[in-house]
């Protein structure tokens, strides 16, 4: 008989967040600002996991905040951008010795005038263009290749009661498509962009940025790291992923080699017959038979896999439902958890989320190599 571990929904959040800290015990310590002002914040003294960052309190927004909701095409891509390079992060700077903060370096105004084209802004960094240019010329020849950029600084302690920063990481979020119109209020059109191309124009904007950041006082000396994050369309549901990094050494200001990142989001059930996905997408329909076959009242069932040099890491599950009654979605979850068991992998990190109109109604968690999945049921 399969056994499952119900736990409270602020337990689940605390372990797919990974950054909530304990009450007690943490440590105060004095942090200089990017203005070289000193104030007080805490250190968090619980780490969830050794693959999250402890984030310093109280906690700072970025710079540039409210600008990553405009420019990049959706929520998949802005997720991805920001959870992508804290994972690029830790190449360079230890998730057990250092800690998290948002962008401060970076502000509105110099990120908006970095993204605008070289002949709107004198320091913007996206391809000139002129009068005498038609809509389909700039596509083809000057196309918008800089959406956003994402900064994350990284702290270290600096004796018994001070912290200072340590590192910096940049994630240059790129289109690979580029929208335009021919006329006003007319068609939208799009041009693909080239991932050489792409690659291309992306390490030539970083090698700019690094000489533009290590002109900022405070920035003049520490290591970093910069990725290039390729956008999807504007129509994805999956997100898309970061193609390259590379690191800045300490004192440099240039990168000495960037480092391909071979990771994906597949979409399931899928009609691709690569081999990568064969076997997982079996997998998946068994999976999703199973919840047709004994619950026929439900929306529908998608998967995201998550690869990293062509092997899956993790597997999200939405399922949305029409049920109403809490009987029936406890039968249905205990049923459905069970089946996350029986059909896949036992190495694989599986989470589902079930919805409703009302929102979310259940959560399973199994986490990779556990034969014993953590359920909750909203509001239970």
């Amino acid at each position: 008989m399969k056994r499952l571990r119900w736990i409270p929904a602020m337990i689940v959040v605390t372990m797919l967040a990974g950054c909530v800290p304990s009450l007690k015990n943490d440590t105060e310590v004095v942090q200089s600002d990017a203005k070289d002002k000193e104030e007080a914040t805490i250190i968090p003294n619980m780490q969830i996991d050794d693959q999250y960052y402890r984030t310093l309190l109280p906690y700072k927004a970025s710079a540039s905040r409210g600008l990553i909701v405009s420019n990049i095409y959706s929520k998949y891509d802005i997720t991805e951008a920001e959870s992508g390079l804290l994972r690029l992060s830790q190449n360079a700077f230890d998730p057990g010795k250092y800690f998290f903060q948002e962008g401060q370096y970076i502000d509105k105004e110099t990120a908006s005038s970095w993204l605008a084209r070289s002949s709107q802004t004198d320091d913007g960094l996206n391809p000139a263009t002129n009068k005498s240019m038609s809509p389909t010329e700039r596509a083809k020849k000057a196309p918008i290749y800089l959406a956003h950029i994402v900064e994350q600084n990284y702290l270290e302690k600096a004796g018994k009661n001070k912290v200072k920063l340590a590192g910096v990481s940049i994630g240059l979020a790129l289109n690979s498509i580029y929208y335009y119109q021919k006329e006003d209020y007319g068609a939208t059109y799009e041009e693909q962009i080239p991932e050489q191309a792409l690659t291309k124009q992306g390490e030539k904007i970083a090698a700019q940025i690094i000489q533009r950041l290590r002109q900022k006082e405070g920035l003049e000396n520490v290591p970093m790291v910069v990725g290039l994050f390729k956008q999807q369309s504007r129509s994805s549901i999956v997100p898309g992923t970061y193609i390259s990094y590379g690191i800045v050494d300490e004192g440099s200001n240039k990168i000495s080699e960037w480092k391909s990142i071979k990771e994906e989001y597949v979409l399931f059930p899928t009609n691709d017959s690569e081999e990568n996905y064969r076997e997982m997408n079996q997998y998946f329909k068994f999976f999703k038979q199973d919840i047709e076959k004994y619950f026929s009242n439900y929306t529908n069932v998608i998967g995201t896999g998550f690869y990293q040099d062509n092997k899956i890491k993790k597997l999200n599950i939405d399922i949305p439902i029409k049920f109403y009654g809490t009987s029936e979605i406890v039968g249905f979850t205990q049923f459905m958890a069970g089946a996350v068991i029986d059909q896949f992998p036992k190495g694989l990190k599986v989470e589902v989320n079930v919805t409703s109109v009302n929102g979310p109604e259940a959560l399973v968690v199994k986490e990779a190599n556990s034969s014993e999945p953590y359920v909750h049921i909203y509001n239970d």
